[in-house]
Formats: structure tokens, C-alpha cells, sequence
């Protein structure tokens, strides 16, 4: 099974640039999309090239903000948006599929701001999201994949040492968040694979970044150790252009 990420910044906006052209070369068996900033009704239209697919939505309440969907070719056991936390729960930010062998949570978290002046909500939440993806867990093996605005260590960024404790992103407090995650039977699959590799998953839109690969790798499938080994590969598409972030993807034998 493929299964691809991609934090496309704007569902209306990529569709008319080679979104569909990319997909058919990644050609994945689900397809988990972060920060489509649009409505249920407006995800729908712009991806109706790809109807032939299950289609579950997760809109903010704010327009043109935040925003998951997932397209799947498996057609889920069900689909469940939100952590169930009333005040997590409004930016349409966690989206859940079920599948016979385990879950699939396509997520993106939230930015600790320019200022880090929503960096304390961004800890919470990080808190309840662990304990939301640990209740799961008890159920059946966990795959969280998405946007989750952390480079975790100095391999994962261009400019470790000036953005540490200063940049949102590369904070103490969102580095403590993804060790709670990895302390906690999931793993991140492309360091498994990939130990040592600078690889990374966004670039700012200014000083052009991304032409001299400066880079952050935010972009993550954490995986349950349980099915750690049905891991079979892990690909980065740093050419597909279109968003900010470049699509991520995973293959298992499961």
C-alpha cells in the first residue's frame, strides 16, 4: 500500500497548477492532503477529477483556513474528523480513516506563531493529540502522517543553531512534543530508513529558499512500532512543485 502526504497550502490554488499531473505520477492508494484552506463544498469541486475515490473532509470553521482531506482507492471502514476536544476542534485540523489493519490519522498541527505567542497551545495540544493517537492504539496499530511543524533534531534543518528556541518549529517545547511521540511506540519511518540523510520537506516562499535547499524537514509518517516492519520504503518528492511543502510518501506490506 502507497500512501502519500502533502501539505498543498491551498487546495484551489494547486489544483490549477500539476496536482493531478502529480498524483498520477505518485499514483498513491490513499492520498492525505493538510491546509486545504477551503469549505467542505470547495474541497469537493476542486478535486473532482478524482471522484473516482472515497473522499472524507475536515474544514475549519474559519474560511479559507487550515483544512484536511483524505482520498482513498480502499474504501475506509469509516472516517472521523477531530480529537474530540472542543477546543482543538475547530480548525479542521485531524481527520481519522479506518482500515482493517489499523488507522490512519492525516493531521496538521498547529504553528507555535511568528512571535512562538501560541506556543503554550501548541504544547496542549501536542499533550492531547499523544493521548488521542495512545487511545487508538489500544484498538489497532496507528499510522499519523502530515504536517507537524517540527524539525525534531539538527539534521532536519538548514540553520539549526539560529533558529533554535527562537523559530517556531525548532523550539525545546516542539522538540520535547515529538520525543513524546517517538517514546510512545511510533516511530518516525524515514529515519528508520534513512538514519543519517538531510533530507528536507518545506522551504519558505522568500529568499529563495527552496532554490538553495533551505530547507526544514516538518513533514512526518509516524508509525506503529507494531507494523514498523512492514515499512518497505519511504519517498520524498522534493521536484513536485506547487505548495511550499513537497509531498511525502510510504509504502507498506500491509
Amino acid at each position: 500500500m502507497h500512501i502519500v502526504s502533502w501539505n498543498v497550502n491551498g487546495i484551489r490554488a494547486v489544483v490549477k497548477k500539476d496536482f493531478f499531473e502529480a498524483v498520477t505520477t505518485m499514483a498513491p492508494d490513499i492520498l492525505c492532503l493538510q491546509e486545504t484552506k477551503a469549505q467542505d463544498s470547495e474541497v469537493t469541486k476542486a478535486l473532482e477529477p478524482l471522484s473516482d475515490l472515497s473522499i472524507a473532509i475536515n474544514s475549519a470553521d474559519k474560511k479559507g483556513y487550515s483544512g484536511t482531506a483524505i482520498l482513498s482507492k480502499p474504501t475506509p471502514l469509516k472516517a472521523v474528523p477531530d480529537m474530540g476536544i472542543e477546543q482543538h476542534d475547530t480548525e479542521g485540523r485531524i481527520l481519522c480513516t479506518e482500515y482493517d489493519a489499523f488507522y490512519l490519522v492525516n493531521v496538521y498541527v498547529p504553528n507555535s506563531g511568528q512571535k512562538l505567542d501560541r506556543l503554550e497551545y501548541r504544547q496542549q495540544w501536542d499533550n492531547d493529540f499523544l493521548a488521542y493517537l495512545k487511545n487508538l492504539v489500544k484498538k489497532k496499530p496507528v499510522i499519523a502522517c502530515g504536517d507537524f511543524n517540527v524539525a525534531h533534531r539538527a539534521i532536519d534543518l538548514k540553520n539549526d543553531k539560529a533558529n533554535y528556541n527562537k523559530t517556531a518549529g525548532y523550539t525545546q517545547i516542539e522538540i520535547d512534543g515529538m520525543d513524546n511521540f517517538i517514546a510512545n511506540d511510533l516511530v518516525d519511518s524515514f529515519r528508520l530508513l534513512h538514519p543519517d540523510e538531510v533530507a528536507y520537506t518545506y522551504w519558505s516562499y522568500r529568499f529563495k529558499s527552496r532554490e538553495r535547499n533551505t530547507g526544514w524537514r516538518i513533514d512526518y509518517f509516524l508509525v506503529s512500532k507494531a507494523i514498523a516492519d512492514k515499512i518497505e520504503s519511504f519517498t520524498i518528492y522534493a521536484d513536485i512543485l506547487g505548495s511550499d511543502h513537497c509531498p511525502i510518501g510510504i509504502t507498506l506490506s500491509i
